[in-house]
């Protein structure tokens, strides 16, 4: 019996573990907002890419050949801009055509 009164008077950990609490709570916190921030960072990243990529143009052409017995046809291929490419990029702006939304729900 005296053991167990010692153990409901000893508060001598209490305030260690409401520290760790506190502290693991603004961890988690932290984390969470890092991980916000790593996502939209990472979705302005792919767009900036995908922006890139869609300014790469792929046109083509080359004139027909004419030999002695033969000859081949000329070709081309002039790429256009899609829908929904511009070639502007500024600072800070959503990128082209990337809408990141969640849209809201009834409870």
């Amino acid at each position: 019996m005296n053991m167990l009164s010692k153990f409901w008077n000893d508060e001598a950990g209490f305030v260690v573990s409401s520290e760790l609490v506190l502290i693991g709570t603004i961890l988690v916190l932290g984390v969470v907002v890092g991980l916000a921030t790593v996502r939209d960072q990472v979705v302005q990243e792919l767009g900036d890419l995908a922006l890139a990529i869609s300014n790469i143009n792929q046109s083509y052409s080359f004139s027909g050949v004419t030999g002695h017995t033969s000859s081949v046809a000329g070709s081309i291929f002039d790429d256009e801009l899609d829908f929904c490419d511009a070639n502007i990029d500024p600072a800070n702006a959503e990128p082209a055509c990337i809408s990141v939304q969640i849209t809201a729900e009834n409870e």
